[in-house]
Order: C-alpha cells, then structure tokens, then sequence
C-alpha cells in the first residue's frame, strides 16, 4: 500500500539542541499512528514539521509520493493535513464559531462575513461530538476538557487526509474519550490517516494500528500494535521495562488532621460535605467528571464561591467562602499550596526563565521593602531533587517539557516549604518516565509529613498513588474507601449511585 504521507530523514535542531536527527515515517491510509515517546523525544517537534509550524533542517514530507513544501499551517491544510495541539490554540476573546472558522471565514453573496453560516455549521460540527453548546459562546467561559472538543471538532470538520491529534483525550472524562474513539473510527473507515499522540497506555492498545517510538530525536523502531505489549512499548519509550508504577503506600499515616472541610456546601441546591486530611497522606477526588471535585480543591483557596461552610488548617479555623482575591496568598501563608491543572494559563510564567517561576513564591513572601532575595543555591537544589531537565535554569520556562514544567510548578512550592498541596491533575500531558518521577515526588513529600488532596480524571491513576478517597457524584461524598482497596469498578460503582452511601472503609475510626 502506498503511505498517504512519508516523512524521510527529518532532521531539525535548535542551536546545540538536537530535537530530531534523521527521523522517517509513514502514515497509511485507513490506518491510526501511534507516535510514542518521552517528553522531549521529538514527537511535537516532527509533527510541528508536517503541520507547516516548524521547518526543518533537512529531509522531505512526500504526500501520495510526490514531495510538499509546508511552508506554513495554511499551506499544510490546503495539503489536507490537518492538527489539534496538545496546547490548546484558540483565541478566548473570541467565540466558538469565531475559532472554528478563523482565516477561512464564510462570506454571503454580498461579499458580508456570513456568521449565521458560521454558527449553523459550528454548530453541526459541535452536535457530531455530543457538544451542545452555543456557537456565539465565549471561548473564555468555557472549561478546558470543552476547550479541547472544540479544539479536536475544528480538527475533524477540516475534512482533511491527514489528521494529527496530540494529546487530544488529556482534558477529557472516560464518556468524552469514547465519544472520540468513535469519531477516529469513522475517519478510520474513510481512509484517513490519523496520527494519535497520547501518553494513556490504554488508549494506544484500542485505537492504533502502529506506533512508532522516538527517544532523544531518534527514531527508535515502528511496530505493529499487534506485536507489542505494554511493558515492551513501555520499554522502548524509556530503555527499560518499568516494573511498578506507583511507588509503595505509606505503612502508617499520621493521626493529626492538617486540614478539615465541615458542613462545605458548593452550590444552593447541593448537601454539605465533611472531608479529612491528614499529614502523611495522600487523598484522592475520585467520580465521574463535573461532579464537584474542582470545587471542592478551588473552594479552598477561593476561586470558587461556596455557600457556607467551615474550614480548619492545622487547627486554625476559616469561614467560607474564602475572599476570591487574595485567597491565594491567604492559604499559601498557612502552608497550602494550589497547582491548577492548566499549568500554563494559571501556574507558570512562560516567557520567565526556569529560576525566576522556582523563585516567585519566596519573592513573594519578602517584607515589601526588603530588597530581592538571592535564591540561586536553593534554586540549583530543587531542580536536582525534582530532575528537572534544562540545559540551564536561565531558560524560559515555556521551552521546557509538559513533564518539566509540571515538576517545576510542584518545586516552586516544595521550595516555599508548602505542607499541604492541592492538585489538579499532576500528570496531565506528561509521559511515563515523567509520571513516575512526579509520582515519587509526592510520596516522598507525604513521607516528610506533608499532605496531598489530588483529583484526576485517570480512575487508575487516582487508585495508584491514593491512601484514601473520597468519591463525589452530584457535588456530595458518596463513598469513601482506601486507595489499596479501590478498584475501578467500586468507584464507578459508587460514582454512579444517587443516593448517599453509609459504606466505610475498614478500621475508619483511626482517622477520626
């Protein structure tokens, strides 16, 4: 079969940095591509090159055997190839189907843009993956997992032979990621090449045909799907079979509760929750998506407005709802720090090198008047601790890895000396060798006596690196149970139950 797209000898470098060094690859029609690898593999830096976003410094993309220029996005689309980004590339002061249509925007008879084109066909496009949402919306008011479908709905609807999708599932619930694989199927079955970009195992063993494995910006081999397993895909991404992949539970936790949520009630209409954290522990958010754990964590910190409720840190009591400004800096004053799961809008400053966004938080704890602190030393610590990879920490931020900038936003707070961290998906968008170091991470700083209230829409995840969760459905506890004892279908279970469960965990009263 003649490949729809072949890449031969791709080579890109960034000064000293190589990010790709002869690299080939063939894209089938009819057929899904895995493209697997590392943070810093190369994996978006070779699809940069056939979206038309990057050129490279040698080498040739051919379409049906014939060779293109992709000299840019636009250039790559007219080619029929098509791109949904891991980082989310739409414009928020604009509307959906503003977005939808930028740069090739219908117009009437009269030459007039015609927007009720625009929104019907958004609209359709949208209805497709199970969106119902407004055209004329704001992309600013919406969430990041609805960001992403209509991200991935502007990808599909180009109608492109060629549609990369990096990361497309990271922002997305277990309902939302079958409603795509169902999409990938029917441009599967119109003869589609797909490129499917993804750290999430499981989804690669479903939904790809082949996969192909860079490391360090060579190719390592490409496979039938069939020929593999996950502990030998695993073992090429990394150069090693990974054995656990959660790091040992803690064999005792504190008894002394850090932080205590009483009588917390997140909307009018919604039952109060009680909920217990303890040093030495990690504890989990766990339900279905949009079911109130993202307003548990913000409502702690004050970026979401609770009704009532009562709060206690390491015995200091707080009324809720929190001031919505300053609530922040309150909280990070009391030892509790908050990292949001989009890192990039709400964590770290991009154009900041990697020194400045570690040391913005002890900056910010100095007396007004008292002049810059030097924090390099404490800095250069952190970053070996946490193995964090840059070429020098005076590098911005932003050209780091999804897993590096991740382990830098955790060390920014590990350095302020938090004692209690709130997470927001801790490995969205990173790869394997990066989840274990972060998974590490927070066991060792449980093991030093902080605490840890983490939510994730990876089930498996949650159940790996918890010693106790709560479930949430309908903006309730539903169920609490240890983490060794959970499973998959205990939590699904429970998260779809609709009336309060009385069920506890074995010897409860040791947390009381």
């Amino acid at each position: 079969m003649t490949p729809l797209i072949s890449m031969t000898g791709v080579s890109k470098a960034y000064g000293n940095t190589v990010a790709l060094d002869n690299v080939s690859l063939e894209l089938l029609p009819g057929q899904v591509h895995g493209l697997m690898g590392e943070n810093g593999a190369g994996k978006s830096t070779l699809m940069k090159i056939l979206a038309g976003v990057v050129h490279p410094d040698a080498g040739a993309v051919l379409k049906n055997g014939t060779p293109v220029q992709l000299r840019n996005p636009r250039e790559a689309l007219e080619c029929g190839i098509s791109t949904v980004f891991q980082e989310l590339s739409l414009l928020p002061n604009l509307s959906i189907a503003e977005n939808m249509f930028l740069g090739k925007e219908p117009v009437s008879a009269v030459r007039g843009l015609d927007r009720r084109a625009m929104e019907q066909r958004t609209a359709a496009a949208l209805g497709e993956l199970g969106l119902r949402l407004s055209p004329s919306t704001l992309v600013s008011r919406l969430t990041v997992a609805e960001q992403q479908f209509v991200e991935i709905a502007r990808g599909i609807s180009a109608n492109a032979d060629v549609v990369i999708l990096d990361e497309p599932t990271a922002a997305l619930n277990a309902a939302d990621v079958g409603v795509l694989k169902r999409h990938i199927a029917r441009l599967k079955a119109d003869g589609k090449a797909i490129v499917y970009i993804s750290h999430r195992m499981e989804e690669i063993f479903e939904i790809c045909d082949a996969v192909t494995v860079l490391k360090d910006g060579r190719k390592v081999g490409s496979r039938s799907i069939d020929e593999l397993t996950p502990q030998s895909l695993i073992a090429m991404m990394v150069g090693r079979e990974i054995g656990d992949l959660f790091p040992p539970r803690a064999a005792s936790m504190g008894s002394k509760p850090v932080l205590r949520l009483q009588g917390l009630q997140l909307s009018e209409s919604s039952q109060p929750i009680d909920l217990t954290l303890h040093a030495g522990e990690i504890v989990a958010l766990a339900g279905l998506e949009g079911q109130g754990q993202r307003e548990i964590v913000r409502s702690i910190i004050g970026r979401h407005q609770p009704q009532t409720g009562e709060m206690t840190i390491r015995g200091r009591r707080i009324a809720l709802p929190v001031g919505e400004v300053g609530g922040v800096r309150k909280l990070q004053a009391l030892g509790v720090a908050f990292v949001p799961e989009d890192r990039k809008d709400e964590g770290l400053f991009l154009g900041l090198s990697v020194d400045h966004n570690l040391a913005i938080g002890l900056q910010a704890a100095r007396a007004a008047f008292k002049p810059q602190g030097n924090f390099r030393d404490k800095v250069e610590e952190i970053v070996r601790r946490m193995a964090i990879k840059a070429r020098t920490i005076a590098m911005p931020v932003g050209a780091l890895s999804g897993g590096n900038q991740q382990k830098a936003l955790l060390g920014r707070y590990l350095l302020l000396g938090a004692e209690i961290l709130l997470i927001e998906e801790p490995t969205r968008g990173v790869d394997v060798g990066a989840k274990l170091e972060i998974y590490r991470l927070l066991r060792e700083f449980v093991e030093r006596g902080g605490a840890v209230l983490v939510l994730s829409r990876e089930t498996v995840e949650l159940i790996g690196i918890s010693d106790r969760m709560y479930v949430i459905h309908g903006q309730r506890v539903v169920r609490e149970m240890r983490g060794a004892d959970a499973t998959e279908h205990d939590i699904v279970d429970a998260a779809m139950t609709t009336q309060r469960s009385t069920t506890k965990s074995p010897k409860e009263p040791a947390y009381a």
